[in-house]
């Protein structure tokens, strides 16, 4: 049985202040490392056997921090890129709220058909990561590795993995730190949880623990 940690880096200045970082290369603050340690903590007692991340600086930091005291491999993949928020980067969220009110209400309440201004499309984002999960599915069918992502695209494997909704991801946008564990088997059995909740590239997958 595969057991993946969906970890998010922990926060930099652009989201404590609100703006969209996407796939800008943005380091994590002081609040940002205090949350890493927080996660350190937390898993210190389980045997990670590999960490894949986010090409981005604030995902590279956390790893970095994460694999200080391990000894495992950690590499960086770009079907993990997150979402190209094209003009939106560098915004406040709230500039768009005010300057495209219309837009602000349709990626707020349905994403999936709103592409940001030179930007990408969230069905293109969800493609190349299911392929990217798939792979790693494929490459890990039993021991433990982790997967560290920001948001928003921590929020599209998170509604892959449990077949659920995308949620809010304006809310979403400038969450930091914490982590959810899933367990994967390849014969579609799930242990350790009452609710299994979707299949993904042939392997049954359950949410375990959220923090």
């Amino acid at each position: 049985m595969l057991k993946i940690f969906l970890i998010r880096p922990g926060v930099t200045d652009f989201d404590e202040q609100g703006r969209i970082k996407g796939t800008l290369d943005i380091p994590l603050n002081e609040n940002g490392t205090v949350q890493v340690a927080q996660t350190i903590d937390d898993l210190a007692t389980e045997e990670i056997d590999a960490i894949y991340f986010s090409p981005c600086q604030c995902c590279e930091q956390t790893t970095q921090l994460l694999t200080k005291t391990r000894d495992l491999k950690a590499k960086s993949l770009k079907g993990l890129t997150n979402l190209n928020h094209g003009l939106w980067h560098g915004k406040r969220i709230e500039e768009v709220k005010q300057q495209q009110p219309k837009v602000y209400r349709q990626w707020q309440e349905h994403p999936e058909t709103v592409c940001p201004p030179e930007g990408e499309r969230l069905s293109e984002v969800t493609s190349r990561v299911q392929t990217t999960l798939a792979k790693l599915m494929k490459k890990h069918k039993d021991g433990v590795i982790a997967i560290v992502v920001p948001e928003p695209l921590t929020s599209v494997i998170l509604s892959l993995l449990k077949e659920s909704s995308l949620g809010d991801l304006w809310q979403a946008e400038c969450r930091g730190g914490g982590w959810e564990a899933f367990h994967v088997t390849p014969n579609g059995v799930v242990s350790n949880t009452p609710n299994p909740v979707t299949t993904l590239a042939g392997s049954q997958v359950s949410s375990d623990q959220i923090d």
